[in-house]
């Protein structure tokens, strides 16, 4: 297998990751909450909200002419905590359904995208400057198996990240 193979392929492979973590993340825009543009003002408004039900649950539980048995309380916590679970994981798998194994699978780091990128990138380097013709360039990138010098590899990953 040549070089140009193997980055061919690990673009795909990469690609199809950051293709399956967006689609587990999913898009702000269609958060069902008002804050589309960050998920952290997002969870703020959930916060917010909960902290809202939570006032109202705890105004209907102070009223003096209502009775509530202890299972019935316990029953609407537990319907209200399930329902903002599935508010915020949104049919996610249960491998990244928290923060905790998003921020694993991403690798703990917060500039992802831009980490995968930079490997793409990556090229192989001379010592010196060197005036090479486009038919020396194939041929010394073919001699050491690396292929094509002027292959699209951008064009690869972004095929690979729509690919189905």
């Amino acid at each position: 297998m040549s070089m140009e193979s193997k980055i061919i392929a690990l673009a795909q492979a990469i690609g199809a990751d950051v293709k399956l973590l967006t689609a587990n993340i999913g898009d702000l825009a269609s958060l069902p909450t008002t804050a589309k543009n960050s998920l952290a003002a997002a969870l703020t408004e959930l916060h917010t909200l909960t902290n809202s039900l939570i006032d109202d649950a705890s105004t209907e539980l102070n009223a003096t002419d209502v009775t509530w048995s202890a299972s019935k309380i316990e029953s609407t916590i537990e319907a209200a905590k399930a329902a903002v679970k599935a508010d915020l994981i949104g049919g996610a798998s249960e491998a990244l359904d928290t923060f905790k194994e998003l921020q694993d699978a991403l690798g703990n780091d917060p500039t992802f995208a831009t980490t995968v990128a930079t490997s793409l990138n990556n090229r192989v380097r001379f010592d010196q400057s060197q005036a090479l013709t486009a038919v020396q360039k194939q041929t010394a990138c073919a001699n050491i198996g690396v292929g094509d010098p002027e292959h699209d590899f951008a064009a690869d990953y972004t095929a690979a990240k729509t690919a189905v």
